[in-house]
C-alpha cells in the first residue's frame, strides 16, 4: 500500500514514517522503479513504534526492541519448518 494510505491508518505523517525508516526501524519493500510499498505488518509496526515513543522510549532501545521480536519470530518460523518436515516424513513412511 501507498505512503498515503499508511497515514490514514496510522495518523502519522510521511515525514515520522520516512524518519522511522532513516533510524532503522522500519523496512518497507520497495517496487523495481524504487517506490517503498507497505504492508499491514509495517502498518502495525508503526503503531507499536508510535506507541513507544509516545512512552517517551528512545529509537535506539526500540530498535533493539524490535530486533529481539524479530529474531524471535524467525526462530519460531524456522522451529515451525522443522517440525512441519519432521511430521511431513513421519507421514511418508506410513504410507
Amino acid at each position: 500500500m501507498s505512503i498515503g494510505i499508511v497515514k490514514e491508518l496510522t495518523g502519522l505523517s510521511e515525514r515520522q514514517i520516512r524518519y522511522y525508516e532513516k533510524r532503522s526501524l522500519l523496512f518497507p519493500d520497495r517496487t523495481n522503479t524504487g517506490i517503498r510499498k507497505y504492508s499491514f505488518s509495517d502498518v502495525e509496526r508503526l503503531m507499536d513504534i508510535a506507541d513507544r515513543i509516545e512512552e517517551g522510549v528512545q529509537t535506539s532501545e526500540i530498535r533493539t526492541e524490535l530486533a529481539k521480536k524479530d529474531e524471535a519470530r524467525k526462530m519460531k518460523e524456522v522451529k515451525n519448518q522443522m517440525l512441519q518436515g519432521q511430521l511431513n516424513a513421519h507421514f511418508k513412511r506410513k504410507l
